[in-house]
């Protein structure tokens, strides 16, 4: 109870501030009143879809866009705060200093000046529109990264194989059909030999996947469509009636990713064979840093050799680093997902690639090299929490494997 008094209290103060600004610089109180009663809507819609019943840590929709414009509009009124708050310090240094030397026998504050309150509201239009342009259409701007690695033991039959790679696809999330029908053509485009997925298919329940199983179920590759499960896929997040009952929906997910043609891989490996030469396709359940540690790689590579080329599906990056780079055996590539970039941040090729995620995750998104392996982490394809994403779009990617070292 005593957070919630917290936030109320904090909610009303950064909305008082927000008000100021406008105050300064609009004179029309229908504005006014329109003011107060979006910061009203916005917190009442919050407060009643984070205070009513769940099933336990469950994000609905209906959560997610409650939360997304309440970031919203606390952005908004966050970003005006320090610009004000700086004014009124100064305003407050003119006040004292005119009582004490310009002979003003009471103590006034200066008017706020119309253009630092024009500065304020304009700064603070940006996050606030690109936090709305992200649930409404950030979250879907799909986009194809290629890239292509070199290795020395490749074997030559598999030089040129092309990889397509897809994770996080939380369909619990998902509101607009046309528009993960776009994304789920544009993963078929690319013509790949291979798709792999590397987990959280859902949020928290199968059911979510139900009404998207016939269109992912399109997803078609000469060598075929292979899973690993991510943290989401087990149910941990709902308040399950019984322990069978939580376990009974994940055979309904396992089923079901069988039903839509992906090959699920649980602690185990798949050889890809081409011309008589093979890649071992290791694919274990999840292991987090702080999340579910199912994975278990060691049973998964019973089948392997030592000197197979090996692709890992793993859809924690942490279990790179953790178990993966230093293991016995040399895993030349590893997808994961999982981190989702955060769904906010700075992306320009080649200057600057920055995200809250990096606070959190040494490997949060793209290409990484450590001791001659290499992992990818996908930004992911849906989105989760807040229903939207800024800078770091969802991403397909596309990985084309070459024999021999990477040209100078």
């Amino acid at each position: 109870m005593t957070r919630w008094v917290i936030f109320l209290i904090l909610y009303i103060l950064v909305t008082i501030y927000g008000f100021q600004a406008l105050k300064t610089v609009v004179k029309n109180n229908w504005i006014y009143y329109a003011f107060f009663a979006v910061a009203l809507l916005v917190l009442g819609n919050f407060l009643y879809q984070f205070l009513s019943a769940s099933e336990g840590r469950v994000l609905t929709p209906a959560k997610s866009y409650a939360f997304g414009f309440l970031l919203a509009y606390l952005a908004f009124n966050i970003i005006i705060i320090p610009i004000m708050f700086g004014e009124d310090i100064i305003r407050f240094v003119i006040g004292i200093y005119d009582k004490l030397f310009a002979t003003k026998s009471n103590f006034n504050l200066p008017s706020r000046r119309k253009f630092i309150s024009q500065i304020a509201l304009g700064l603070a239009a940006i996050p606030l529109a690109s936090i709305l342009y992200g649930m409404y259409r950030g979250k879907y701007r799909f986009r194809v990264l290629n890239y292509t690695l070199y290795f020395e033991d490749l074997p030559e039959a598999f030089n040129g194989y092309k990889i397509t790679q897809i994770s996080d696809i939380h369909s619990g999330s998902f509101d607009n059909r046309e528009k993960i029908e776009y994304g789920v053509n544009l993963i078929n485009e690319q013509n790949s030999d291979v798709i792999l997925f590397t987990g959280d298919m859902v949020n928290n329940k199968a059911s979510e996947m139900e009404p998207w199983q016939d269109l992912f179920s399109t997803l078609k590759a000469k060598d075929g469509v292979f899973s690993v499960l991510g943290n989401h896929d087990y149910g941990d997040y709902v308040n399950w009636k019984t322990k069978e009952e939580k376990a009974q929906n994940l055979e309904e997910l396992k089923q079901l990713q069988k039903n839509m043609g992906f090959n699920l891989l649980l602690n185990e490996t798949k050889f890809l064979e081409k011309n008589g030469e093979r890649i071992a396709l290791v694919g274990v359940e999840n292991w987090g840093k702080g999340f579910k540690k199912v994975g278990d790689l060691n049973k998964a590579v019973q089948k392997v050799q030592a000197n197979d080329f090996k692709i890992l599906m793993s859809h924690d990056p942490t279990h790179w680093e953790e178990e993966v780079i230093d293991a016995d055996y040399h895993y030349h590539l590893t997808l994961s997902g999982h981190t989702h970039g955060m769904q906010f941040g700075i992306e320009i090729p080649g200057w600057i690639k920055w995200s809250p995620a990096k606070w959190r995750y040494k490997h949060w998104a793209g290409i990484y090299q450590e001791k001659g392996q290499y992992i990818n982490v996908n930004r992911g394809f849906g989105y989760l929490g807040y229903p939207g994403r800024v800078g770091i779009w969802p991403e397909v990617t596309v990985i084309e494997l070459k024999r021999g070292y990477k040209p100078v």
